[in-house]
């Protein structure tokens, strides 16, 4: 009833009154409201206010003050990861700026437009996000209130797979703050400067090294930088020059202190540099790193650290299924926080990982197929190729293909260039098709060239073709037990014992089958038959 009344009520103001009416119900509601926590009354007071644009431009500190009102609604959006619906405030916001905001209301011009860029690459519009970083850039009176804007569009430019401007911008960055950035860097440079950098850490890290902060803002931009353009260069530089970064912005905070960004460096250096000697100092060092999460507030680096640790370090130590979870984890808070790319960078990594470790084919081909749709909503092109891949060998592995199957060789452009660094993917892809469909010498070719690619980086998928090459060599040399059939089983299984030390849940069970397969090509069944009870 009381419904109805207000309804018939609302309905006796002429439709010409009342974009005027809402306007004053919503300047009234805030002159009660001024000054107090309204919670998300705050989105129905905004609301109501913005239908009077027209009386709010004619007096500047009404504009001030309303524009203030809508970014205040668009922050409390953003923190509710409620994107689409601060981009709207925010746009409203801008909208009620006079002209010459930019001149005589800069502090406010510059936090409501980069939280408006912000939203908007939440929003998968990066052209529009690009514009506005672009046009606060030529607006800011000094190259301080430039930087979280090159810093942002580092993070578009990833998110879009424009990997050389976001490399270029970060060394753009780094540059002007009197950094150095080569064009090359040998390998044995960066392994001495990794060595080197490995016995800094060893010796601050008993000196309560972690209770020093960084106190110098200038150094916290560096490291940030440096995390950006390290990312960047996995993807389209040499794999020396990302450990060159990766060391620079370590060496940083061991010299200078601990900061927001010290966490991530440290991941992704120990990622970077992590091998078979080195091995549980980097775990050591990663676990530290992400104990930091308690000392800052991380939450919003939470896809990246998972990533980074569960993606690419801790499947040496930790369960391959914890691993998994704590990625679902990161995939989850990317996309609710807005960071979409490195969430979905999350999901790759669960997938790759439960293809490892096993697990029901089609159940896993769903969620394939889920992972593709939010890559394709969120543009993510070298996402959305990657994923495609996994998907072609998870439908090989049901049925060969013949229902499920999409051509995926397109996707990874020409495989005969050396700087194409997706050779390896595709090459990891076709070895594992190959091995299940029973084409012993093709998954050889396969195993051969990924591991010529990959050359000394060690990474999970490397340990997976070793053990898939200690299998397909077995079998392709089965009743010949020539020198180069036992040669290939016993080194890989010297590298699944490796690993085993590390991690028995993960790796054991591999090393007890290779060695199986290997007693069962010298014909001694009974160690065999032991070998297979214990894998």
């Amino acid at each position: 009833v009381h419904d109805k009344v207000r309804e018939a009520a609302y309905n006796l103001i002429p439709d010409s009154d009342k974009r005027q009416f809402h306007y004053h119900l919503g300047k009234a509601l805030n002159s009660i409201c001024d000054g107090k926590d309204v919670g998300d009354i705050i989105f129905l007071i905004a609301s109501l206010i913005n239908h009077g644009k027209e009386w709010i431009v004619r007096d500047e500190e009404l504009s001030i003050a309303f524009a203030k009102l809508n970014m205040k609604a668009g922050k409390r959006a953003l923190d509710g990861c409620d994107h689409k619906t601060a981009y709207s405030y925010l746009e409203a916001a801008l909208s009620l700026l006079p002209e010459d905001h930019w001149e005589n209301h800069y502090d406010l011009s510059l936090r409501l437009n980069f939280l408006m860029a912000g939203a908007a690459k939440s929003c998968c519009q990066y052209v529009e996000a690009e514009q506005i970083l672009r046009r606060i850039s030529e607006r800011c009176r000094c190259f301080e209130d430039k930087l979280p804007s090159y810093y942002l569009l580092s993070q578009i430019f990833q998110t879009q797979g424009r990997l050389v401007d976001a490399f270029d911008t970060c060394s753009f960055v780094l540059l002007q703050l009197g950094e150095t950035i080569p064009d090359l860097v040998a390998l044995d440079a960066v392994k001495t400067m990794a060595k080197d950098t490995l016995t800094m850490y060893q010796e601050v890290d008993d000196d309560d090294w972690l209770e020093r902060k960084m106190e110098d803002e200038t150094f916290h931009t560096k490291l940030q930088f440096y995390t950006s353009i390290t990312f960047s260069s996995f993807f389209c530089k040499s794999y020396s020059l990302r450990v060159y970064f990766t060391c620079k912005a370590v060496q940083l905070s061991l010299q200078k202190g601990i900061c927001e960004h010290t966490p991530l460096s440290l991941l992704q250096f120990t990622g970077a540099v992590a091998n078979t000697d080195n091995a549980v100092l980097c775990y050591r060092i990663a676990k530290n790193a992400l104990s930091l999460q308690e000392r800052f507030d991380l939450a919003a680096q939470i896809p990246e650290l998972y990533v980074n640790f569960y993606g690419i370090i801790a499947w040496r130590f930790e369960p391959f299924q914890d691993c998994a979870n704590n990625l679902r984890k990161g995939f989850e808070i990317g996309l609710s926080s807005g960071n979409n790319y490195v969430g979905l960078l999350c999901a790759l990594q669960v997938i790759k990982t439960k293809i490892i470790t096993g697990s029901n084919l089609k159940s896993l081909l769903n969620e394939i197929d889920y992972y593709l749709h939010l890559l394709k909503t969120f543009q993510i092109t070298r996402g959305i190729n990657l994923m495609i891949n996994f998907r072609e060998t998870v439908s090989v592995l049901i049925d060969k293909g013949q229902a499920t199957s999409i051509e995926a060789k397109a996707a990874f452009g020409d495989l005969n260039d050396p700087g194409n660094r997706l050779r390896d993917v595709f090459y990891f892809h076709q070895a594992i098709q190959a091995y299940w469909s029973g084409y012993t010498e093709r998954c050889h070719h396969y195993i051969e060239k990924y591991l010529s690619v990959v050359g000394q980086v060690v990474r999970l998928s490397t340990f997976q073709m070793e053990f898939y090459h200690g299998l397909n060599s077995i079998d392709k040399y089965r009743g010949k037990n020539t020198f180069k059939c036992r040669e290939i089983a016993g080194n890989c299984i010297s590298t699944m014992r490796e690993a085993a030390a590390n991690s028995d849940w993960n790796f054991t069970n591999k090393l007890c089958l290779l060695e199986a397969e290997q007693q069962s090509l010298s014909y001694n069944h009974r160690q065999a038959i032991a070998s297979y009870d214990a894998s």
